[in-house]
This record gives structure tokens, sequence and C-alpha cells, in this order.
């Protein structure tokens, strides 16, 4: 019976790769569009994930990483004092302007941190080093997917946040959330300047000899008023009211986790605590079921399947109307429904198998070129291929039975007829 199935698949060589086509383009369709939704949920929790940090502090009006209510700064030395607490650090996020001369302005997303105590990770570094922006002032880390989007392309390159300089220390990758603005990396306190520097002031600032220099020029009544060189305006340390927007919390060994939520809930207003676990199911379980990027990359996904049946249903369908005198034939020979069946069910089943093999290697392909040029990740787990090929077989073999009723009413007399 396998050589029958092969026979009619491979008789008619175009209509066999109109079939493949049409396979091919529901697979494709399925796994990008999975792979799309995966990549844009694992984005959204990449830094959680990636944290040291075995409790994340934030506000109890937290909807995800980006929208929450400010801390206030103290939270971080009141944490630390808390029994079971190991170290703690503040992490604040905002947002700014980003622009280099002659560039357009770009809206950036600034993610401050402590870079000494290590439990904010900012992705994996590579070039330079974390500690630079420590050592240095107004010097920040990006990912390397949005170096073009930025202007800049490699360490040392330079441009402006607001009306402060900003210096590039280092490139990282695997950081950015693809439904966010461009993510860059600051110490805590330069971010702080950055967040609160007067948009409206122009501030020419430059490098001389290791040290910021800038010249201030204010917006006055007088027109007659000159520039004033101001002096060197470093980043300050944050004061105990300065906002913030998580705590990050590494516990002591063998502490009870969420014993130690509790104390920290309890000391700190109207804050809520949560396990690394917990903050990453917080965030997906916002992206999955509080947007519509589920159910636009779902429908889509739908939309190949139908298209994949439709087509695999004709092509069998006008395989079978060819071939029912042979069909015909076998059932004047004795031949069973069941095994007639399974010729054409086999032939589903190599239609299947040849349309997704070709269809998952184009869907990695095209993937590593997503990632590379556009820092856009499709992500395509072993899971997602296996319940790809589940549902390859399912259309395939569901096309199946449009043939099936067709050859199911053949009359083996029709042999005999001219």
């Amino acid at each position: 019976m396998v050589s029958i199935a092969r026979k009619n698949l491979f008789e008619d060589i175009p209509r066999f790769l109109v079939a493949q086509a049409g396979i091919m383009f529901a697979v494709s369709l399925v796994t990008i569009q999975t792979g799309i939704f995966n990549g844009v949920i694992r984005s959204t929790i990449v830094l959680v994930e990636g944290s040291r940090a075995d409790i994340w502090v934030a506000s109890k009006k937290m909807v995800h990483l980006e929208l929450t209510e400010p801390l206030l700064y103290d939270s971080v030395r009141k944490t630390e004092e808390i029994e079971g607490v190991a170290r703690a650090e503040g992490l604040n996020i905002g947002s700014a302007r980003w622009s280099v001369p002659n560039g357009k302005l770009t809206v950036i997303k600034i993610f401050g941190f402590n870079p000494r105590k290590g439990l904010f990770v900012p992705g994996q570094l590579l070039k330079g080093k974390v500690a630079n922006l420590s050592r240095q002032p107004y010097t920040v880390i990006l990912d390397k997917s949005k170096l073009k989007s930025l202007g800049v392309s490699k360490i040392e390159d330079r441009a402006q946040i607001r009306s402060l300089p900003a210096k590039v220390a280092g490139i990282t990758q695997d950081t950015q959330s693809i439904v966010a603005s461009t993510y860059i990396f600051a110490s805590l306190e330069t971010a702080n300047a950055y967040l609160s520097a007067n948009i409206s002031s122009r501030l020419d600032c430059k490098w001389i000899l290791g040290d910021i220099k800038c010249i201030n020029v204010y917006e006055k009544v007088d027109p007659d008023s000159k520039p004033e060189e101001l002096k060197n305006k470093l980043p300050e340390p944050l004061s105990i009211n300065d906002p913030i927007l998580y705590v990050l919390v590494k516990a002591e060994s063998d502490e009870n986790l969420q014993q130690l939520k509790r104390r920290i809930e309890a000391t700190i207003p109207e804050s809520r605590a949560y396990t690394k676990q917990e903050m990453i199911h917080k965030i997906r379980t916002f992206w999955q079921r509080s947007t519509g990027i589920g159910f636009i990359l779902g429908l889509g996904a739908v939309v190949g399947v139908i298209v994949g049946m439709v087509i695999v249903g004709q092509i069998l369908y006008s395989s079978v109307s060819d071939h029912l005198k042979e069909f015909g034939t076998l059932k004047a020979m004795g031949a069973s429904n069941k095994i007639i069946y399974g010729v054409i069910v086999e032939q589903a089943l190599w239609m299947a198998i040849l349309g997704y093999i070709p269809g998952m290697l184009l869907c990695w392909g095209l993937g590593t070129w997503t990632l590379v040029s556009q820092g856009i990740v499709i992500l395509i787990t072993p899971m997602t291929a296996v319940g790809v090929f589940g549902i390859t077989v399912f259309m395939c073999v569901g096309s199946a039975l449009f043939a099936i009723q067709k050859v199911s009413h053949v009359d083996p007399a029709i042999v005999f007829k001219a």
C-alpha cells in the first residue's frame, strides 16, 4: 500500500510542489507566529530572569516591570537591616531622550543600578566592564542590537541624554524587550542625573583630561545675558527621599524566602515582595492575558492552518478523483475500505513530513537572521517544534477526510465501464 501512496504522490510533480508549498506556508506561519509570541514574552522577563536577586521588592501597584509606583531610596537601607537579608540594592527605571550630533532623537529607557553589588545583571557583556559605570560618570552600556538606531557603533562613542553627555562604556546582548523603548544601563547615580536633568536647559559637556567640563546656558528674560560657566556637574549620590522603582534582595543562605517576604512587606510601607519566579510569572501573565499580542499572533497561526488545510484537501481530493478506477480495482479485488483509507492517510502523512522539514528549516534560518540584523527573537523551542509537527500532521490527515469521503462511495463496477 505504501508504494501506491508514493506513486500517487509523485506522479504529478507540479501538483506535488504546489501542495508542499502550501504546507510550508502553513508550517512557517504557525512557527513564526508562535516563535514571535514566545520571543516577546521571553524578552519582557529576560532581565528579571538573569538577575542574581532572590526577591524583588516593588510597589503594591506594580503592573509589570516598567509600570509601577516608585519607592523611596531609603527602602534599600531599611531592607538591608532586615534579618535574613545578605545585601540589597536599588533599581530605577525611567524614560529620557537620546540624541547624537546630526542624528534623530530617540526615546530610551534607562536602567539605573549599583554596578558594585551585582544583583542586577545587564545582559551578557560583549565589550567593556560593568565596573566602568561606577568609575566614570555619564557612561552607559548598550545592547548591540540597538547600536545602529542610537547612532553609535563602538565603545567610547558619545551622545547626549537630555542635557547631559553619555559615553558608551560597554556593549551587551540579550537584554532588549521587543515591546519597549531602547534599553540603556547606567549606574544608579548617573541614571538619576539623567532622569532629573533640566530638559529646557542647554548644557554643553565635554571630557577634558578625564573630567567632565560643562557650559550651561539658562533661558533668561534679559536678551543680553551671556553663557555662564559652571563648575563640574557630576552625578550626586541619591538621597533617602529620591525615588527608585525596585529593591533587589539577596537572601542569606538557607533563608525561608516566604518568611523573608513577609518581614520585608511589614518593614516597607505599601510594598509587595516577589521571589524571582513570582516576578517572572506576574510579568509573563500580564503580557499574555492583558494585551492583544497573543490574540493577534494566534489569529495569524489559525489563518496559516486553514490555508494549509484547504490546499492539502484540494490536492488529495483531486488525486483521488484522478485515480478512482485504481481504487475501484482494489475494491473489486476484495480490498477493504480500511486498506484504501490507509493509502490516502499514508499519502497525507508523506505530505506532512515533506512539507514540515523545509518549512521548519526556513523558520530557523529566518529566526537567526532577525536576531542578528534586528535583535528580534523568534524563539523556536523543542516543544514548539513538536507542537507544530503535530499541527501539520493533523492538518494533512484532517484534509484527507475530504478525499476519503469521495473514495468511500466508489462502486467497484466503475472498473468495467468504458
